[in-house]
């Protein structure tokens, strides 16, 4: 385990106090995963999560914005939302905390601190124009942000999504851009994780669950009768790691009900969830972007585990190191539309 104190005081020459941090020891395994908004850790990767959050790993989850333009689902808190008294995302805080609670996960940030970035929208929405939306954030600073957490936590795994950002999202695309970025310029540093990947959906899970849900009221897809036309989805053969977190599937279905105020409770991943069960709610399916794969099973060998293949490492104490004080307040992609389903945001 590891464990960390902090201390608040004043130089000896003046001026603020600093935040003094020692660092004892890590778990020899640690992940960190990079979404854009609270409620994408649940859905996307909820069970893998909680899966090595319970397996002794070190889980530390970096959320981008606060989801300030996300729906209310919640007729009571809809004054909450960005026309109205625009305070959703500090609502969202709660949830999120809610959630990763429920995951079993002790570690998360806001990437530059709560409030940093906005919340940008969907694509091409004039909220993508805001001064602060996340959109609009400059990389390399957001990016060098993301290095000071990999400077602490020495990730030898992350997790973040592909240059589409899954399904078009601007701040998912955003989100990748920050994270393949910093592993940039952490690798020039000697502290890039090992192994980069990227959530992804086999094209046999899609087709099988669009089969399922054909003629369903509740199918996010309607109208939409070839996975072809799907804004994602990846063959088979490109997927490097599927994580089996089936025992966990309770725990991602209570951090998902944590974000009360974007996913409903009528939401189409509850229906689908009572008709696979744990094999949907359990069961998160990556690429590999980085790193060397390790061994798999399968027609396509893939991984069980996201640390395959890899040494074990356990990061050597430190001595006390001062810190900054607190302050918490191009590419272009694939021409895809983005999906508005519930729960996609």
């Amino acid at each position: 385990m590891w464990a960390t104190w902090a201390d608040a005081s004043a130089p000896a020459g003046g001026g603020p106090p600093v935040r003094v941090t020692v660092v004892t020891t890590l778990p020899d395994r640690r992940l960190l995963l990079v979404h854009a908004h609270p409620d994408d850790e649940s859905i996307g990767t909820g069970s893998t999560m909680a899966h090595y959050a319970t397996d002794g790993a070190h889980v530390t989850l970096v959320t981008c914005t606060l989801g300030e333009e996300g729906e209310v689902h919640l007729p009571a808190l809809a004054q909450l939302a960005a026309a109205e008294a625009d305070q959703l995302g500090g609502y969202r805080i709660a949830e999120l905390a809610a959630a990763c609670a429920a995951l079993g996960v002790t570690d998360h940030r806001f990437l530059g601190g709560a409030g940093r970035y906005r919340d940008s929208g969907m694509m091409g929405l004039a909220t993508n124009e805001h001064p602060r939306a996340f959109w609009q954030a400059d990389l390399d600073e957001a990016a060098g942000q993301l290095v000071e957490i990999m400077r602490e936590v020495r990730p030898q795994v992350l997790i973040t999504y592909d240059p589409n950002g899954f399904y078009g999202h601007p701040d998912h695309i955003q989100a990748h851009r920050v994270a393949m970025r910093a592993v940039e310029l952490a690798t020039a540093e000697g502290c890039a994780p090992l192994k980069v990947y990227w959530t992804a959906m086999p094209l046999s899970v899609l087709e099988a669950g669009m089969t399922h849900f054909a003629e369903s009221a509740d199918n996010p897809f309607g109208g939409i009768e070839d996975i072809a036309d799907l804004p994602f989805g990846t063959p088979d053969a490109e997927i490097a790691a599927r994580i089996d977190g089936t025992d966990q599937h309770t725990a991602k279905e209570a951090a998902m009900k944590a974000h009360a105020t974007q996913i409903p409770a009528n939401s189409w991943l509850y229906s689908i969830a009572g008709n696979f069960g744990g094999e949907f709610m359990g069961v998160e399916y990556f690429t590999l972007a980085i790193g060397e794969k390790g061994p798999g099973t399968g027609p396509y060998g893939w991984e069980d585990d996201l640390f395959a293949g890899l040494p074990t490492q356990t990061v050597p104490d430190r001595s006390p190191v001062e810190t900054a004080p607190d302050r918490s307040p191009v590419e272009t992609a694939p021409d895809r539309s983005p999906v508005t389903a519930a729960g996609l945001r």
